[in-house]
């Protein structure tokens, strides 16, 4: 029986341990997996596509997906605390109609249409907070009814139509003013080469970055979005800091607002209508990286950089916008994966 015991013991003990290598494989596929699918995809357009290469191209990309980016900003915000602002979109079409009105119809200076744009993007944020925060209505609910409520005020604010310079009043007038110059380079202007709202959108991730992980009101946040009655036993203001959350995401739809009325150039009835979705996606998206599972700035900032990879890749090989659709909900679903599914059977 001891001759048999001691036999035994070297077979076992001589058994590799694989458990610990497939774990460490699995949590380096959480962590940098969407990183590498990222890099993989600039990989294989810049090799097979000699214009994506272009510096013109890369820049043209990045200002692509500043809008949608600085949305997601203000989305990640609202994550953070554990809702959801789906009235970015409907801001930012607010803010092309407020700047448009400002400037055509009322005659004011781009300088007069940035702080109306900016106020009206912090009442849409204080509307939010009020639904959210007094009366107690569930966040994805209540953002869906103000989107809902911007969406019609604003046809009401410019009749409906489309608001253009020179263009023909309801009382039989012509327009007097027209989008200023200065104005026009928010988006359509460099500094050194690079595009104004890039310059802007880089701007607004590090700064949201410092204010979420580098604040003690970030980390009130994420505190409140991980347990809000334990933050409030700690004495936390729960109510206050969700409501600035949704105050600071409606004053970024604004900004994103502000880049899509320098882009159009008129204040179009529909401008703000797509970013919703790529918004949200790159909110979403941002989740998957570095395992993180949570909301976090450059996570954003990188969602918002893959979605522009791919959509400029597949528009230079030809591909019809809606393979583009299908290829970016794929990719969503991909990092709900990393999010969800993968980073749950490591905590298992």
């Amino acid at each position: 029986m001891t001759t048999t015991q001691s036999t035994e013991a070297p077979a076992k003990a001589a058994t590799p341990p694989t458990a610990p290598t497939a774990v460490r494989v699995q949590n380096a596929v959480i962590k940098y997996g969407f990183i590498f699918v990222t890099v993989a995809l600039f990989l294989y357009f810049a090799l097979s596509e000699g214009s994506f290469r272009e510096s013109a191209t890369l820049l043209d990309t990045l200002r692509y997906v500043s809008v949608a980016a600085i949305l997601g900003l203000g989305v990640t915000l609202t994550m953070a605390v554990g809702g959801m602002d789906m009235s970015v979109g409907a801001v930012a079409g607010l803010g092309v109609s407020v700047a448009a009105q400002t400037m055509v119809v009322h005659n004011q200076v781009g300088a007069v249409a940035i702080v109306a744009v900016l106020i009206a993007g912090a009442l849409a944020g204080l509307l939010n907070a009020l639904l959210i925060v007094v009366l107690k209505i569930p966040d994805m609910l209540a953002t869906l009814g103000t989107m809902f409520v911007i969406q019609g005020s604003k046809l009401i604010l410019v009749d409906g139509q489309s608001i253009t310079s020179g263009m023909t009043m309801s009382d039989g007038s012509t327009a007097p003013g027209k989008f200023t110059a200065g104005f026009l380079k928010i988006d359509r202007g460099t500094v050194f080469g690079i595009p104004v709202s890039v310059l802007i959108f880089g701007g607004l991730t590090v700064a949201a970055w410092v204010f979420l992980a580098r604040t003690r009101w970030g980390r009130v946040l994420y505190a409140i979005g991980a347990n809000p009655e334990a933050s409030r036993l700690a004495g936390i203001r729960v109510g206050a800091y969700r409501a600035l959350a949704y105050v600071i995401s409606g004053v970024l739809a604004s900004v994103g607002g502000l880049i899509l009325a320098s882009r159009i150039g008129q204040g179009d009835v529909s401008a703000g209508t797509s970013q919703l979705l790529e918004a949200v996606a790159v909110a979403l998206v941002g989740t998957s990286v570095l395992g993180r599972g949570r909301p976090n700035v450059w996570g954003t900032a990188l969602g918002a950089v893959l979605i522009g990879i791919i959509t400029t890749g597949l528009t230079i090989k030809g591909l019809p916008y809606y393979t583009q659709d299908v290829v970016e909900g794929a990719v969503l679903i991909l990092a709900l994966v990393f999010s969800f599914t993968l980073s749950k059977r490591r905590t298992a």
